[in-house]
C-alpha cells in the first residue's frame, strides 16, 4: 500500500458499491468500520444521485473488536433483509474489516435467508476498484443467470445485452442511450442492460439474448467470457468511441447478425469528420497530446487523436494494470513509451518531460495541466461533479463523437482568445486596471499586486532534461515569449533553448528566439 493524497481507483469494495448502486432490488451489506462509510458521498455528491446507495455498513467501532463482530455482521444482514426486502444480496468486507477475517460469506449463508446471498472475496491489498466492479458483476451473473429455455421463442429481430455500465462511470448513462438508438436503427432489440438499472430477475434472463455487447471491458469482459463459455453467447468488444470505432462496431454487429449496416453507416450524423477537415480546424493539425486514463477511454482517445483529428500522440498511459498489455501494444505502434502507473506524481513528471500542447486525462490530469498552463479535456474517470452533466453528453456512437470534438477542441480554441487578451494586456482597454467592458467605460480599478515573486503567465519556466544546464532568459525575451500563444509556447521555449545550447549562447534574448524560429521553420 502507498500513502498518497490522490488515487485513481478506490479499494475493490468501492467497485462492488458501483455495481450495487447501478442495480435495482439488490442490496450490499459491507462489513466495515465507521470510517469506511465515506463512499456514499461519491454517489450523492459527485454523481448527484437522488438516493443513497443500497449499502448497509456494520460500522463496528474499536470497542467492538473485543466482542463478537461476527454476531454484529449477522445482525446487520438479518435487519437489512427485513427492512429493505431485496430480491438478492451481496456481502463482503472493506479493506479494514478484511483484517479481522470474519468470513462474511459464511456468516450470511448460516442465516439461511430466502433470497440469493452472493459472497464477495475482494482482496483489498492486491486489487483495486475496477477489478472489484468486474469481479462483483461476474459473481452476480454467475450466481443468478439461468440457462435459456430449450424451446427458445423465435424473434422477428435479433437481440443483445449491453454489459458494463455502472454507477459512477464516465458518461455511462448517456452511452447506454446512444447504443440503444444505434442498435435500434440496425434492427437489433435490447434484451437486458446490466448492471445499469438491472434487477436480479433481469440478470437471470441474460442467456436469452443472441449476443452480448461489452461496453467497458474493465467491467464486463470477465462476465461476457463466462456467458460465452457457459451459454455459447458470442460477444462484441469493439468500444464504439469515435467515428472510426463506431463504424467498426456497426460492421461487427452486422456481420454477427446478418443485418444490413449500410443505411446506418450512411445516415451517421457525426459532424466530427467535417469539422476536423474544415478550414476553421486546420490549425489543430499536428498538436502534441498526452493521453492518460482508464484503458477503454485512453485507447479510444489515442485512435481518435491520431486518425480523426490529426493530433500527434506524444504520450499514452493508463492506471488499469489489468489492460496494460493492450495499452503497451498501441503505444509501441504510436512510437511512444507506455506509462502504466497509479501514481499521479509519475504522470505529472511525464507531462512536464513531454511538454504537450494538450492533455487528455482524468480529473487529476486537469489539475496537472492547469498548473502547467496546458489545455486539457477530461476523457476518463475519476472525474468531478462537472463531468456528470445534466445534459445528454455521450461518448459512444456518432453523437458521442460530436461531444468529443467539442470537448477536446474548445480548450485549444479558447487558447486563441486567452492569447489575444495576453497580447493586448498592456492596452488601456484590456489591462488589469481597466473596468470590465460590460460594466461601462470611464472608471478604473486598482490593479492587484503580482504577489511575492509569483511568475506571470508568460515567464519562461525551465523544463530541460535532467542534467542540462539552465539558460537564463532576458526580460525582453520573456516578454516576446509571452506573446506567443500558450498552446505552442512550450514548443517555442524548447526549440529556443535547444538552439541556444547547441550554439553556446549564454543568455537568450529576443533575437535568439527569432533566430531559433527561423532555424526550425526551414
Amino acid at each position: 500500500m502507498q500513502l498518497t493524497v490522490w488515487t485513481y481507483e478506490g479499494p475493490p469494495h468501492v467497485g462492488a458499491m458501483r455495481i450495487a448502486t447501478a442495480m435495482k432490488d439488490l442490496h450490499y451489506v459491507l462489513h466495515a468500520p465507521q470510517g469506511d462509510t465515506y463512499a456514499d458521498l461519491l454517489f450523492t455528491m459527485i454523481e448527484r444521485r437522488a438516493e443513497r446507495p443500497p449499502v448497509t455498513y456494520t460500522t463496528f467501532q474499536a470497542r467492538d473488536l473485543g466482542a463478537d463482530t461476527a454476531d454484529l455482521f449477522q445482525t446487520s444482514v438479518r435487519e437489512t433483509w427485513e427492512r429493505f426486502e431485496p430480491k438478492a444480496m451481496i456481502v463482503g468486507a472493506s479493506c479494514t474489516a478484511e483484517l479481522i477475517q470474519d468470513d462474511p460469506g459464511g456468516l450470511a449463508e448460516a442465516l439461511d435467508l430466502p433470497i440469493p446471498v452472493i459472497p464477495l472475496e475482494l482482496p483489498s491489498y492486491q486489487r483495486k476498484e475496477n477489478w472489484g466492479a468486474s469481479e462483483t458483476f461476474y459473481q452476480i451473473v454467475r450466481a443468478l443467470c439461468a440457462p435459456p429455455p430449450e424451446d427458445k421463442p423465435q424473434r422477428l429481430r435479433p437481440c443483445c445485452n449491453l454489459l458494463g455500465a455502472t454507477a459512477l462511470g464516465f458518461r455511462h448513462r448517456d452511452d447506454v442511450e446512444e447504443l440503444r438508438k444505434l442498435l435500434d436503427q440496425l434492427g437489433i432489440d435490447i434484451n437486458v442492460v446490466a448492471p445499469w438499472n438491472a434487477t436480479p430477475a433481469d440478470i437471470a434472463r441474460l442467456a436469452d439474448a443472441d449476443f452480448n455487447v461489452v461496453m467497458y471491458p474493465e467491467i464486463a469482459d470477465t462476465a461476457a467470457r463466462w456467458l460465452k463459455r457457459m451459454h455459447g453467447q458470442p460477444f462484441i468488444d469493439i468500444v464504439p468511441i469515435g467515428v472510426s470505432a463506431t463504424r467498426d462496431f456497426i460492421e461487427a454487429v452486422a456481420e454477427l447478425t446478418g443485418v444490413d449496416p449500410e443505411p446506418v453507416l450512411e445516415a451517421g450524423n457525426a459532424r466530427l469528420p467535417w469539422y476536423s477537415r474544415s478550414i476553421d480546424s486546420t490549425y489543430l493539425t499536428g498538436k502534441r497530446v498526452f493521453i492518460f486514463g482508464d484503458a477503454t477511454h485512453a485507447l479510444a482517445a489515442a485512435r481518435i487523436a491520431r486518425e480523426e483529428l490529426a493530433f500527434e500522440v506524444v504520450g499514452l498511459g493508463t492506471y488499469s494494470r489489468e489492460f496494460a498489455r493492450e495499452v503497451r501494444a498501441l503505444a509501441k505502434e504510436l512510437g511512444v513509451d507506455a506509462l502504466i502507473t497509479d501514481d499521479y506524481l509519475e504522470v505529472e513528471a511525464r507531462v512536464i518531460e513531454l511538454q504537450p500542447e494538450m492533455v487528455l486525462g482524468t480529473q487529476m490530469e486537469r489539475h496537472i495541466a492547469k498548473r502547467l498552463g496546458i489545455g486539457c479535456a477530461v476523457i476518463s474517470a475519476p472525474v468531478h461533479v462537472q463531468d456528470y452533466p445534466a445534459a445528454y453528453s455521450p461518448q459512444m456512437g456518432f453523437e458521442g463523437a460530436n461531444t468529443i470534438f467539442d470537448t477536446w477542441v474548445h480548450p485549444l480554441m479558447m487558447g486563441l482568445e486567452e492569447h489575444l487578451l495576453g497580447m493586448f494586456s498592456e492596452d488601456f482597454e484590456f489591462s488589469n486596471a481597466a473596468r470590465p467592458s460590460h460594466l461601462g467605460g470611464g472608471a478604473r480599478i486598482e490593479a492587484e499586486p503580482d504577489g511575492d515573486g509569483a511568475e506571470e503567465e508568460g515567464t519562461a519556466v525551465s523544463d530541460q532534461a535532467d542534467g542540462a544546464e539552465e539558460i537564463p532568459w532576458s526580460d525582453d525575451a520573456q516578454k516576446t515569449l509571452s506573446r506567443i500563444p500558450f498552446f505552442v509556447r512550450g514548443k517555442a521555449r524548447r526549440n529556443t533553448e535547444t538552439y541556444a545550447r547547441e550554439r553556446g549562447i549564454d543568455t537568450i534574448t529576443s533575437e535568439t528566439l527569432y533566430d531559433a524560429k527561423a532555424h526550425f521553420g526551414r
